[in-house]
């Protein structure tokens, strides 16, 4: 006889996330370490996204922007890189080994292969592999010499960076390139670089590089489950669509680092099987009263698995995604979220709702507080979000 599976509800669910995900006030982390550590990974591709998560996530709000700058660029205790599915990320430096092993190794032998083929066809041979190693070393020694430097600051000490190829030539999309873009983005998912402090605020996305901090060379087989591992404690349950989502992975790497480290098989709703950590498949605690969040766009949680409708109703997508699937900034009302939120041009934060069923006077309250607190450290800072989704766009010009 099969032995039934324990199952966890979207009421389960939602109390996970709560104190899982660092939302419920109680839950409130102390520092930018304890944000990413909890929910292992935060997106990096919009720059304000990895500072309005973790503020979020603080007890002391107030100090969101001097906290992470201090984790980021003079504790180093975390370092942001491309990791899953070819994204920038911010992780805890402790995991930059095994993201790297992870999914970057995969990624970075095509990406280099790419740029090989693309650099080499599209300048008649004028710029070979042999040459492309030998600027790649300058530019890594110049880097070294410098600490952080800009491209351009770069192009100084190696000139050969400002080669151009023809990209695509013969086609619609046929482009010059820069040989600096492309070898920059190479290194980044190869793990020798990282990106280093902005040109300008916490907002800009023109970044210095740097040489990356030194790690062991695990090997995937030995990366894949520890990654896995340590995403399941944070957002278990989730399915196998789910992990193979947000890794990257095929779905038989998912199911090999899934029978690595023990996962348990449990139901969700609609007949749906998802894992858990070992251990964890016991009922979880929620928090102690309801809670409301106001989450930037690409938050970790909005965007943590790819099968939602247990937190996001699906009429609610028009409005709070982009054409090409990126979340933008939510207003969450005890697990799910109800609304979206933007900033005007005078600073004020505005939300609206969208799914008011269950919001009634204490979740009004709690929402506007979460907005005047978060209004409160952004001043005077004006964020636009990178992606913009027809709610924050409708929202912000008010």
């Amino acid at each position: 006889m099969t032995e039934k599976l324990r199952h966890i509800g979207v009421a389960e669910r939602r109390a996970r996330l709560a104190l899982r995900q660092r939302l419920a006030v109680a839950a409130r982390a102390a520092s930018p370490e304890e944000v990413a550590g909890s929910l292992v990974a935060l997106h990096g591709t919009d720059p304000a996204t990895v500072y309005l998560a973790v503020g979020a996530r603080l007890a002391d709000a107030g100090k969101t922007v001097a906290e992470v700058d201090r984790a980021l660029y003079e504790d180093r205790a975390l370092v942001r890189m491309h990791g899953m599915r070819h994204t920038v990320f911010v992780f805890p430096t402790e995991l930059a080994a095994v993201v790297h092993a992870s999914t970057g190794l995969a990624i970075a032998t095509k990406a280099r292969a790419g740029l090989i083929k693309d650099m080499t066809t599209g300048s008649d041979g004028r710029l070979t592999e042999d040459w492309l190693a030998e600027v790649e070393a300058s530019a890594l020694a110049a880097l070294a010499r410098r600490g952080q430097a800009t491209v351009n600051e770069l192009t100084r000490d190696e000139p050969r960076l400002k080669e151009q190829f023809t990209y695509g030539a013969g086609k619609s999309y046929e482009s010059p390139q820069t040989v600096s873009s492309r070898l920059m983005r190479v290194l980044g998912v190869e793990g020798q670089v990282v990106r280093g402090r902005p040109l300008g605020s916490w907002t800009s996305s023109q970044f210095r590089w740097a040489v990356a901090p030194p790690h062991p060379e695990l090997p995937p087989a030995e990366a894949q489950p520890e990654l896995l591992r340590r995403w399941l404690v944070a957002c278990g349950p989730a399915t196998e669509g789910d992990l193979k989502w947000w890794t990257g992975w095929k779905v038989t790497d998912v199911r090999r680092a899934l029978a690595a480290i023990g996962a348990v098989a449990v139901s969700l709703d609609d007949g749906v099987t998802g894992y858990v950590a070992a251990g964890d498949e016991g009922p979880a605690a929620g928090p102690s009263s309801p809670w409301a969040a106001l989450l930037p766009g690409l938050d970790p949680t909005a965007m943590g698995w790819q099968e939602r409708d247990w937190y996001l109703a699906p009429g609610l997508r028009s409005a709070l995604f982009d054409r090409s699937g990126n979340v933008g900034p939510t207003v969450w009302w005890d697990g799910r979220v109800v609304g979206g939120w933007a900033q005007r041009a005078s600073g004020e934060v505005v939300w609206r709702l969208l799914q008011p069923e269950g919001v009634g006077r204490e979740a009004l309250d709690a929402i506007s507080t979460e907005a005047a607190r978060l209004q409160t450290w952004l001043a005077p800072t004006r964020v636009t979000p990178r992606f913009r989704t027809p709610l924050e766009r409708e929202l912000s010009s008010g």
